[in-house]
């Protein structure tokens, strides 16, 4: 559902719409018991991709009263309302995910997203490698993290300042953190394989499960939930 949610935003054009949205994502925030803490540290690493993102919304979109301009740049009434809607649009959608990554457990999400791929086998696409694909990945995100943790205090210990000097700088500086994070990462992934091959992993194909996905009156709840959010946007669209 958190696929369908990224899907809907784009029905909302307007600040009824946004509104909504809002409220309904603030509501599921709430029932989840998890702290706002969480979803604003979720942010935070895209705070810089957010507003580039939005200055570009800001000053190359025209439309309706032009507050200044200079050459192709141009702030204008459509450019401060479409920078505030993809604002929104990008915090809503890192706040959905965020609620999904907090609870549900990677492998959930791994076998969900192989029973939603299963009819494309069908034309031959690979659905079982796909899903394990994505279980690999989710499960080595806190190893890589412990990784990265070593190899900046290795390097902090040689003299690097990961926060000194202005952005380029600091972004030159995460170079050497990246090479040696790739070269352990797919040494990583080479001595998985020859695990793999060695066990004699041929596929899920024919494979019994451990864990048994089941529909849940809550599943029906947050279906219905979804299906009238979809329709009161609608209806609020301009």
């Amino acid at each position: 559902m958190s696929f369908y949610y990224i899907g809907i935003i784009f029905l909302a054009n307007n600040w009824s719409t946004y509104l909504c949205l809002f409220l309904f994502t603030l509501l599921a925030v709430y029932l989840s018991s998890i702290k706002m803490g969480f979803f604003i540290r979720g942010v935070r690493p895209l705070i810089w991709l957010i507003l580039f993102t939005v200055l570009l919304q800001v000053f190359f979109t025209r439309g309706g009263k032009v507050f200044w301009s200079w050459g192709p740049i141009v702030l204008s009434q459509y450019g401060l309302v479409n920078g505030v809607y993809i604002f929104m649009r990008f915090v809503l959608i890192i706040f959905m995910s965020t609620l999904l990554t907090l609870t549900t457990p990677p492998l959930s999400l791994a076998d969900a997203i192989e029973a939603i791929l299963k009819p494309l086998r069908v034309v031959r696409f690979p659905v079982y490698e796909v899903a394990l694909m994505l279980s690999i990945a989710l499960r080595f995100v806190p190893t890589l993290m412990d990784e990265t943790e070593k190899i900046m205090n290795a390097q902090r210990a040689r003299g690097v300042d990961f926060g000194e000097g202005n952005l380029f700088q600091q972004m030159r500086a995460v170079v050497p953190l990246l090479i040696p994070l790739f070269v352990s990462s797919f040494n990583r992934a080479e001595d998985l394989a020859i695990a793999m091959e060695a066990r004699g992993y041929q596929g899920g194909e024919g494979r019994s499960k451990y864990r048994i996905l089941t529909w849940h009156y809550r599943d029906t709840f947050v279906v219905l939930a979804f299906i009238a959010l979809t329709g009161i946007l609608i209806w609020l669209r301009a």
